[in-house]
């Protein structure tokens, strides 16, 4: 990537974060790069454009700071201690505004909503790599949609870094709350096996009879 683009799109964050999806306009994006506001059309031919790469871009280089650790854990709980530090990284570099700010816009306008949900996709995908591996052996395994389970997994981190702005404590006791989920699905998984094949059955009726 030139490095004119490259400071366009840092620009975009910049304003992004510091002004809102609303205020993203060429002008503010090129006085945060520091660079002509024409180079905007003639690298990415509209704002909108720009925009829609901004959003992939930045996701794609915060993603790549955790995807080889999502693809070490070991199980839940250290899965759980990674999404601690995924929040409050995203947090303190002013992500969680950025992101705001795409989600809102995105309600509105279809290309960037689609950009937004392919932007997503690529913090899904890790995610889901890592439950698939962390409870393929879990008594639960055949009932749950994991792929289902990492879209709520980060629709949740994604609210709880947003709600976090107007009651931090009680985000804290969600992700407490997560934590002890864990611990109780490493106590299924600790059981020996007739236990374990007893909340297999159970596990397995239960869902038949709720279909």
């Amino acid at each position: 990537m030139s490095d004119t683009r490259q400071r366009l799109i840092d620009g975009a964050v910049a304003t992004i974060r510091d002004h809102g999806i609303t205020g993203a306009s060429a002008r503010a994006i090129a006085a945060a790069a520091g660079v002509n506001q024409s180079l905007i059309f003639y690298h990415f031919g509209s704002v909108h454009q720009l925009l829609r790469e901004t959003c992939m871009v930045a996701t794609r280089s915060r993603v790549a700071l955790f995807a080889e650790r999502l693809d070490s854990v070991t199980d839940l709980r250290e899965l759980l201690a990674l999404g601690r530090d995924l929040h409050t990284a995203e947090r303190d570099a002013g992500n969680v505004t950025i992101l705001a700010q795409l989600l809102a816009g995105a309600q509105a306008d279809a290309e960037l909503a689609e950009s937004t949900a392919a932007a997503l996709l690529l913090w899904i995908t890790p995610v889901e790599r890592a439950l698939e591996r962390l409870l393929a052996d879990s008594p639960v395994a055949e009932v749950l949609d994991t792929a289902g389970l990492a879209r709520a997994v980060c629709a949740g981190f994604v609210g709880l870094e947003l709600f976090e702005g107007v009651d931090a404590a009680g985000a804290e006791a969600a992700l407490d709350a997560l934590d002890r989920m864990a611990v109780l699905l490493e106590v299924m998984d600790d059981l020996g096996p007739v236990a374990r094949r007893a909340l297999r059955s159970k596990v397995r009726k239960t869902a038949e009879r709720n279909r």
